[in-house]
């Protein structure tokens, strides 16, 4: 496969972008009011401050938006369907996880599903390895917060029965 234009390729890279910001815009709708429901939270020890997510959160957007860009430019969506599928798909369980924890509160639902993202970003990470390499390491740190983010999850679901029954 040839590569895009330089246009199509800009706009390929800003559409990427565009879909995890969008995950991202959907998430801080959810969690308009996180920082005072999180510090209200019995928190362990070890929990990050409430101005960290939105950072950490920014970089690794623009890392994942890149990576399905460099799969797209490379492969194209015939070439690369079910990566970039899993991609979206995994988009969408980001979105999700905001929603079920901050919004309606179910601490052990959040849990299961912060399970399932990150099962589909380490499946997404092996199907971009087979087609990206860069991609594919491009979306590790973003595995690595997940991670990070379900010892976080059962911690706070487990410290905070009441709220997050």
């Amino acid at each position: 496969m040839h590569a895009p234009s330089i246009q199509k390729q800009a706009l390929g890279l800003l559409g990427w972008l565009a879909a995890t910001f969008l995950t991202g815009a959907i998430g801080a709708f959810a969690s308009a009011s996180a920082a005072t429901f999180y510090t209200q939270l019995v928190r362990p020890a070890w929990a990050p401050p409430p101005w960290l997510f939105g950072p950490v959160w920014s970089v690794l957007y623009v890392m994942m938006g890149v990576a399905a860009w460099l799969v797209w430019r490379e492969h194209g969506f015939r070439g690369a369907a079910t990566a970039l599928k899993l991609f979206v798909v995994q988009l969408f369980a980001n979105a999700l996880w905001t929603w079920l924890f901050f919004v309606w509160n179910l601490g052990a639902l959040s849990l299961a599903e912060i399970v399932l993202l990150w099962f589909l970003i380490a499946a997404t990470i092996v199907a971009f390895w087979r087609l990206n390499r860069l991609a594919s390491v491009l979306l590790v740190p973003y595995l690595a917060w997940v991670s990070f983010a379900t010892a976080l999850t059962w911690s706070l679901w487990r410290l905070n029965p009441a709220t997050l029954g």
